[in-house]
């Protein structure tokens, strides 16, 4: 095939063109590879050199209003109410017992006595005055069905532990000599008083008469059978003693309501307080629930020692130290019911 002269001009300009194109490509590639080394030749450079740490700016002297509005002059004086003061830690319940501990020696004079607690005429009495509750539970099968045997465990309780603090006493008690024996009976009848049958009401029935002629000045002729050593949460269970306890707290307040009521109710004060230190002390015998368990001690060791205040208080006619005292024991029972349950 011919090819005239416009022709090869053509051809020859496709082939310088060609050439400019690769003599670009070669050009940008030296390019690029200097400008790559120039940047790595810096960058080493200034690694070599010693780095400066970034100071933080210094915090403004003074503040525009601008800033200065979105912040209080004084943070506290928009808080309410009393700040606590975090360098008198709560009392902890190693503290309490540790307390407790220190008056319980002071109570016990080194050597514990159930007459620093309660007198052998509150115990007599305490049987005395259950008695009427026990009778009114064994009228009949069915008042004892009917929710008597509640009253008749709590009763029963009451009784066995006023017997067994009497087999124990440290001073003379009538029934001194008995007292063992009654305990136990009685502190059974007041467990089978759990449940509503023909048996428990035959038993309580039965106990009920036994009391009857104790007080009329008999002996008890039923015995009562005991397998094994006598143990303190076989007297009454904590649920029942805590219901008594709970009956003590209400008369505790209603004599302290004014200082005619106290005056006039220092009897029956004093008899409340000191059945409220026997129970305080007792739930901390061995076997009763959290009897190991430091902090329920704690709070059981404040109850029984305020309960001893009161005691004194009342002796002394203080109606307000009675009060004070009779407010800790209430105060020390809440905490508890706060903790446990019976």
């Amino acid at each position: 095939m011919k090819i005239d002269g416009s022709g090869k001009m053509i051809q020859q300009c496709a082939k310088l063109n060609r050439k400019k194109i690769w003599l670009r490509g070669i050009a940008f590639t030296v390019a690029l590879g200097a400008m790559c080394t120039f940047v790595c030749d810096l960058s080493a450079a200034d690694s070599k050199k010693p780095r400066k740490d970034r100071r933080r700016s210094p915090p403004p002297t003074e503040w525009n209003k601008r800033t200065a509005s979105e912040f209080y002059e004084d943070a506290f004086s928009t808080l309410e109410g009393v700040r606590p003061d975090f360098s008198k830690q709560t009392r902890t319940a190693s503290s309490v017992v540790k307390g407790s501990e220190a008056e319980s020696s002071e109570i016990t004079g080194g050597g514990f006595k159930w007459s620093a607690l309660v007198s052998a005429e509150t115990l007599v009495d305490e049987i005395k005055n259950v008695k009427s509750n026990v009778d009114k539970a064994v009228v009949s099968p069915t008042e004892f069905k009917g929710g008597g045997y509640k009253s008749g465990r709590i009763g029963f309780g009451s009784i066995a532990l006023s017997f067994a603090v009497i087999a124990e006493y440290d001073g003379d008690a009538r029934w001194k000599k008995d007292a063992e024996n009654a305990r136990d009976l009685f502190a059974r009848a007041g467990f089978n008083c759990k449940t509503a049958t023909d048996q428990s009401f035959n038993e309580a029935k039965a106990r009920a008469a036994d009391l009857e002629s104790l007080l009329d000045g008999n002996a008890i002729t039923t015995k009562g059978e005991r397998e094994g050593d006598f143990i303190w949460s076989q007297t009454a269970g904590r649920p029942a003693l805590m219901t008594r306890l709970d009956a003590a707290e209400k008369i505790m307040s209603a004599a302290i309501a004014s200082k005619s009521d106290f005056s006039k109710a220092i009897e029956i004060l004093l008899h409340e307080v000191e059945m409220a230190a026997v129970i305080g002390e007792v739930i901390q015998r061995t076997d009763y629930e959290y009897n190991d368990d430091d902090t329920y001690r704690g709070y059981a060791s404040a109850m029984r020692d305020a309960a001893v205040k009161a005691r004194e208080s009342a002796k002394k006619n203080d109606y307000e130290g009675a009060n004070t005292n009779i407010g800790e024991l209430k105060k020390s029972c809440d905490s508890c019911h706060g903790d446990y349950r019976s």
